[in-house]
């Protein structure tokens, strides 16, 4: 097999390779650079250029464990991203809020995370893949994949329009909502509970906490079971945007997004006192119906890691999380294939297993959020403290935490689900709006 030159040197195109990782963002960066460290080859292809415009990004704690596997942790430390401790909860009026720091939960190794602007994170990674020993291609298509008993081939198209084929014993497929292999073998499964539209632009002159809170994400739950988030990802910029679920939607005149995004903003009254004072700095963007899972994560020859083979709602922010989290394990998965000269869809069952438990976990909570139950019980005046760290555990990344955590949260939702019926805690979402969630969910 032939020594891989890296960022392509002297215009010399790959052949062959132990691994193909198709798509170079944070799920594929870190795949990429977890196999090279391991001593693997590995190709790396992007289609776009780098850094790329992408939604900045509120990390998760759990983060913290994939850097560190992939050996970026003090780079991402020493980058100078926000640092974020936690998150902030509170009712549109402003009222019950609820502190979720990260530090008071249970088995978080690393409390402490950052804000990050996605551009300059993701090519950081990206880099970082390089610098491991990967190959990395920016500006180059993978157009098709073919298995056989022996192996994967690729043809790959570069910038010039040439294409030719690159030969390889597995395949990463980190390729973001594109799913090169999810179309291939038809594979996803679209969230019909989570059709939901994102209205979102960036800021300045939003005002921030003081001391060790001032880099921590803000959600704001609107009255018609939307909600805003409002993110520092710069010493000057704040990411707002607002989701909406599609019933929500339905009952707003039609408007231009900008129109939307401001008259969204107007009516919940913690944001508008938030932006009283701020400039919209970006023009506003829109992202509708993007939740999905997959049939299969894992078959022959090929794993799926991030949005590649799911994505959610960003309501927790896991986006990013699952994306590492998962590129780690498939890389894992990989290497050990390679190593036991079996790289069978059985070889990757434990894989895929885990990442349809990572999606259901992280679901479960997401799909709660937007019913009037689940905001009674979470923004109850007092809540139970080994409860509400429990649910801090799993907001700070920690899907499958420890036996005793997984218990109070499942006796959490069995009083969400009782106060449908029983009255646990007052209610916090009106009538109009209760019945038009119930309608929504159905």
């Amino acid at each position: 097999m032939s020594v891989l030159p890296r960022h392509g040197e002297n215009g010399t195109k790959v052949r062959d390779c132990d691994v193909v990782v198709v798509g170079g963002g944070p799920g594929g960066s870190s795949a990429a650079a977890w196999l090279a460290r391991a001593g693997r080859q590995v190709a790396l292809f992007e289609r776009d250029e780098f850094p790329r415009f992408h939604i900045g990004e509120s990390l998760l704690a759990s983060v913290n464990d994939a850097l560190d596997a992939i050996g970026a942790d003090s780079l991402v430390r020493n980058a100078g991203f926000p640092q974020k401790w936690g998150a902030t909860f509170m009712l549109a009026d402003g009222a019950n809020e609820r502190y979720a720091d990260f530090s008071i939960a249970s088995g978080v190794r690393a409390p402490q995370t950052w804000q990050v602007p996605r551009a300059t994170f993701d090519h950081l990674l990206l880099k970082h893949a390089a610098d491991s020993g990967a190959l990395v291609h920016e500006r180059h298509r993978v157009l098709e994949v073919e298995f056989d008993r022996a192996g994967v081939t690729l043809t790959v198209q570069g910038p010039d329009g040439e294409r030719w084929p690159v030969r390889a014993k597995a395949i990463i497929d980190a390729s973001g909502r594109a799913g090169l292999l999810s179309r291939k073998f038809s594979l996803r499964v679209d969230e019909p509970r989570l059709k939901n539209v994102a209205i979102f632009s960036h800021y300045a002159g939003v005002p921030r906490p003081s001391g060790r809170r001032s880099g921590d994400i803000r959600i704001v739950a609107c009255r018609n079971l939307g909600w805003f988030w409002i993110i520092p990802i710069t010493e000057t910029l704040t990411s707002v945007g607002v989701v909406l679920p599609q019933a929500a939607v339905k009952a707003i005149p039609s408007l231009e997004p900008a129109a939307l995004l401001e008259r969204m903003i107007a009516d919940t009254p913690a944001v508008a006192r938030l932006l009283e004072a701020a400039t919209r700095e970006w023009p506003v963007r829109v992202e509708k119906d993007y939740s999905f899972s997959s049939r299969a994560y894992a078959g022959d020859r090929w794993v799926l890691v991030g949005d590649a083979g799911s994505f959610l709602d960003p309501m927790f922010s896991t986006g990013v999380a699952i994306a590492l989290e998962s590129a780690v394990e498939g890389a894992q998965a990989v290497e050990k294939g390679l190593a036991t000269g079996d790289l069978s869809a059985r070889r990757f069952a434990r894989f895929a297993r885990r990442q349809l438990r990572r999606y259901r976990s992280f679901r479960r909570f997401v799909i709660g959020f937007y019913t009037p139950e689940f905001r009674d019980l979470f923004f109850t005046a007092v809540p139970p403290p080994r409860i509400f760290r429990s649910l801090v555990t799993i907001f700070a990344g920690y899907w499958h935490p420890s036996f005793r955590t997984r218990a109070w949260v499942r006796a959490f939702f069995l009083l969400v689900r009782l106060q449908r019926y029983v009255r646990v805690a007052s209610p916090v979402v009106s009538n109009p709006d209760r019945a038009r969630a119930r309608k929504a969910i159905a």
